[in-house]
C-alpha cells in the first residue's frame, strides 16, 4: 500500500478555508528533468511554478502518494485510501481536491461517491492532459479553479457537497463521468447529465442540478468486492466466450453492455446462458453501450427476453459507475439488498 507524505503548501493569517490537495499519482504531477525526461513534480516546490495559488487566499495542505501512482493501476485498495485521508481529515478542510490520472478518474469518482455516504463537502477530482510544466498545459486552470470549487461556499454551507470532476472548464458529477477524450482538453463528458457548473469569467453554478445528501453525518464504507466480470455485446459474439466468462469462478455478478436501449440478439443460446446464470445466483446487470439516453427493458422485442429471464435493467447508469457500485454493494450488503439497490438512486447516478 502507497505510503503518505504531507507538506503545508499555503498558510494564511486570515485564510477564507481550508482545502486539502491529494496527489495519487497521473500526468498533472510531471515535469521535465534535464535529460528531457518526465519524473515526480515535487508539490513542495508549486508555489514557485504556480505563484497565482497565493492568491486564493486559503491555507492549502498537500498530502501524496509518496510513489506516484499511473492511473492505469488503481484499484480498490487506492480508493480505499483516498477515503481513509479525506475521513480522517474530515473535520479540518472545507474542502477537498484529489489530482489522479485521466483514465481510471471516473472509475474513482464513482467509487468515492458511494464510500463517502452523507457527504456534506466537496470532493473534486482533477488532473491534466499536458504535465504541469508544459507550456500549453491544462493543469494550472484545472488546479486553480477545482480548489476554489472546493472551498466555494453560501451562507457558509458548501456549494458543492458531492464527489465531482472538474475538467476544462466544466464540472461534472463524478457517478455520471466517463472519459471521452485522449488528445483533446475537454477529456470528460456526462451525456446523461448536465454540467453542475461551467468556468469562465466566474463560475456559474448549476445550482439545481447538484446532489445533497438528506443524512449529514458521513460514514465510508471501504469494502468492495470484485467478483464480477464485464461482456461488451458484439455482433456473432460467441457461445463459448459467454459461456468462459460465465462460469468464472466465484463470480457474483455480470454486466452486459448491450445495444441501443438495451436490446440483445435473441440466439436461444445467449438467453440460455444468461437465465443459467441467474438461476445460479448470478446477478446479470444490463447496460447500454450508448453514452446517452437509457436502457429501457421491454420496449423492444430483443429486450423484451431479457425482462422475462431475470436480467436487471440497469437504467442509464455508465459503465464506470455499473462496476463501481456493484463492487460496493457487494462488498456490503446482502444479495438481495444488492439486487434492489443497484437500481436506487444513492448518490445521483441514477435519473429514477
Amino acid at each position: 500500500m502507497a505510503q503518505l507524505k504531507r507538506t503545508k503548501l499555503i498558510q494564511h493569517q486570515q485564510a477564507k478555508g481550508n482545502v486539502l490537495l491529494i496527489y495519487t499519482g497521473g500526468t498533472f504531477g510531471m515535469m521535465r528533468n534535464t535529460a528531457g525526461s518526465l519524473v515526480p513534480f515535487d508539490f513542495s516546490n508549486m508555489v514557485d511554478h504556480l505563484p497565482t495559488i497565493k492568491n486564493l487566499s486559503l491555507n492549502i495542505d498537500v498530502i501524496e502518494f509518496e510513489k506516484p501512482i499511473d492511473s492505469a493501476n488503481i484499484n480498490p485498495e487506492h480508493w480505499k485510501l483516498m477515503a481513509d485521508v479525506i475521513e480522517i481529515n474530515y473535520h479540518d478542510f472545507d474542502g477537498f481536491v484529489i489530482l489522479h490520472g485521466t483514465d481510471t478518474m471516473a472509475f474513482s469518482a464513482s467509487a468515492l461517491s458511494f464510500m463517502l455516504e452523507g457527504l456534506s463537502k466537496p470532493v473534486i477530482l482533477t488532473g491534466a492532459q499536458l504535465p504541469i510544466s508544459e507550456p500549453r498545459s491544462d493543469a494550472r486552470e484545472n488546479l486553480i479553479t477545482a480548489i476554489e470549487i472546493a472551498a466555494a461556499k453560501d451562507n457558509g454551507k458548501p456549494i458543492v457537497p458531492e464527489v465531482a470532476i472538474f475538467f476544462d472548464y466544466e464540472l461534472l458529477r463524478g457517478n455520471r463521468s466517463k472519459k471521452v477524450e485522449s488528445m483533446q482538453f475537454d477529456a470528460f463528458d456526462s451525456g446523461n447529465y448536465p454540467a453542475l457548473a461551467k468556468a469562465g469569467v466566474k463560475i456559474d453554478f448549476n445550482r439545481g442540478a447538484i446532489f445533497s445528501h438528506q443524512n449529514k453525518f458521513l460514514t465510508v464504507r471501504k469494502n468492495f468486492d470484485a467478483s464480477i466480470a464485464l461482456i461488451k455485446l458484439y455482433p456473432g459474439i460467441s457461445s463459448a466466450y459467454l459461456q468462459a466468462v460465465v462460469n468464472t469462478r466465484g463470480l457474483k455478478a455480470l454486466i452486459i453492455e448491450t445495444y441501443g436501449s438495451g436490446n440483445a440478439p435473441t440466439d436461444t443460446y445467449l438467453l440460455s446462458i444468461f437465465s443459467e446464470a441467474i438461476k445460479n445466483g448470478i446477478i446479470v446487470l444490463n447496460i447500454s453501450q450508448c453514452q446517452g439516453g437509457r436502457v429501457t427493458q421491454g420496449k423492444y422485442e430483443t429486450s423484451k427476453a431479457l425482462e422475462e429471464i431475470g436480467v436487471i435493467g440497469g437504467l442509464d447508469l455508465t459503465t464506470e459507475t455499473a462496476v463501481t457500485k456493484l463492487m460496493y454493494l457487494l462488498g456490503n450488503f446482502s444479495f438481495e439488498e444488492v439486487k434492489t439497490k443497484i437500481i436506487q438512486n444513492l448518490a445521483g447516478e441514477l435519473t429514477i
